[in-house]
């Protein structure tokens, strides 16, 4: 099979996992990237400021003639390529008119829409995700991400929505023994790797250095906007000496999250969020995993069995506590979410042999049963 992925490929956490998978799956795969759009060229001279705030504005709001470009662009590379499948990956970017192109110039090719993000939140700005919206009716399989946009990705038109979780890639996340070096950087009590958020993350990992356990934090920090602890965390008399707060990917994220004795899952509440991709991440390191909860969450793991989940900020040091004091519990429940992650086949290639499962149908012009 044929499969074009596109998206916007800023970062090789996304769509290059899906891309790989598809290969190894013995299937011809190639990508079109739209990052490059907005990448200023100077030719070593220094970026004229109206030229870099002008592309910057384009790729904020989708809007202008590198946008316009950018479409044009995969309508040629799917006239040219003639994929089978054309897999888009959170296509903020992507119009309707662009697959009512491709769909008119090549019927047989199959559109499916992937999207990690929820584009029905109410905390995302209007412009965000008008272009992904619009076209959600042009997809002939649209990829939920959480159960409870199905029925909202029904409401926007889509034909056929299917719930696809994330996953945990195996060459990124597995266990590993950290060298002396690596045990000076990362090993400690509890680790946290992600995002900030307004929504008591920073008060929690207040209280857990308050009770004394040792605390490393990653991710996202200056130069990020909604997302980077800057400032908050200089701001926190109790977290300030973990500042600055730093970006690690590739094989330190898998070190930083094997060096700690327990690992924590906050859900994003700006993407109504009740799993995400680090209940996979965790597991699959065979690092304990300590989450909050949701009714999704337990529906994957067994709660004190193969991970375990607090409601409350006390009920959060409680089982820190617990877990912490008892390394035999500790790493006795994290082998039994090592082994449920695997047999359950949460790994990205299980996940596109799933995809093409609800494909094949339509490759073959049949409609799918539900």
């Amino acid at each position: 099979m044929k499969i074009l992925i596109a998206g916007d490929w800023h970062s090789d956490l996304h769509e290059e996992p899906v891309y790989r998978a598809f290969q190894k799956l013995g299937h011809e795969a190639r990508r079109f990237a739209w990052h490059e759009y907005f990448r200023i060229r100077s030719g070593g001279r220094m970026p004229n400021i109206f030229d870099t705030v002008n592309c910057k504005f384009q790729n904020k709001y989708m809007v202008g003639p590198r946008i316009t470009k950018l479409n044009r662009d995969l309508i040629a590379k799917a006239n040219e390529y003639h994929p089978d499948l054309l897999f888009i990956y959170r296509g903020t970017h992507i119009t309707r008119d662009t697959l009512r192109a491709i769909k008119h110039s090549k019927p047989k090719t199959v559109l499916v829409g992937y999207n990690n993000d929820d584009p029905f939140s109410k905390a995302y700005s209007w412009w965000k995700w008008r272009h992904f919206l619009k076209a959600v009716p042009e997809y002939d399989l649209v990829l939920a991400y959480r159960q409870h946009n199905l029925r909202e990705f029904e409401h926007a038109g889509a034909k056929q929505v299917r719930l696809l979780r994330s996953w945990f890639v195996p060459e990124r996340n597995h266990p590993v023994s950290l060298s002396a070096g690596d045990r000076a950087r990362f090993e400690c009590d509890v680790v946290f790797v992600g995002h900030y958020e307004p929504d008591g993350r920073l008060e929690l990992l207040e209280s857990i250095v308050k009770q004394g356990f040792r605390l490393r934090l990653f991710g996202p920090g200056r130069g990020y906007r909604w997302q980077g602890w800057y400032p908050w965390i200089e701001k926190s008399t109790i977290l300030k000496h973990l500042a600055p707060i730093k970006l690690i990917q590739g094989e330190d994220y898998n070190k930083a999250l094997c060096g700690a004795k327990v690992a924590l899952c906050f859900l994003s509440k700006l993407n109504r969020d009740t799993y995400t991709r680090r209940c996979f991440e965790i597991p699959a390191t065979g690092t304990f995993m300590l989450s909050e909860y949701s009714n999704d969450l337990v529906t994957l793991y067994r709660e004190g069995v193969e991970a375990d989940y607090f409601r409350n900020p006390d009920e959060l040091i409680c089982k820190l506590r617990q877990y912490l004091n008892d390394d035999q519990l500790r790493k006795k429940v994290a082998q039994a979410g090592y082994q449920r992650v695997l047999t359950d086949g949460h790994d990205v290639v299980s996940r596109m042999k799933q995809v093409l499962k609800w494909v094949a149908p339509m490759l073959q012009g049949e409609v799918a049963n539900g």
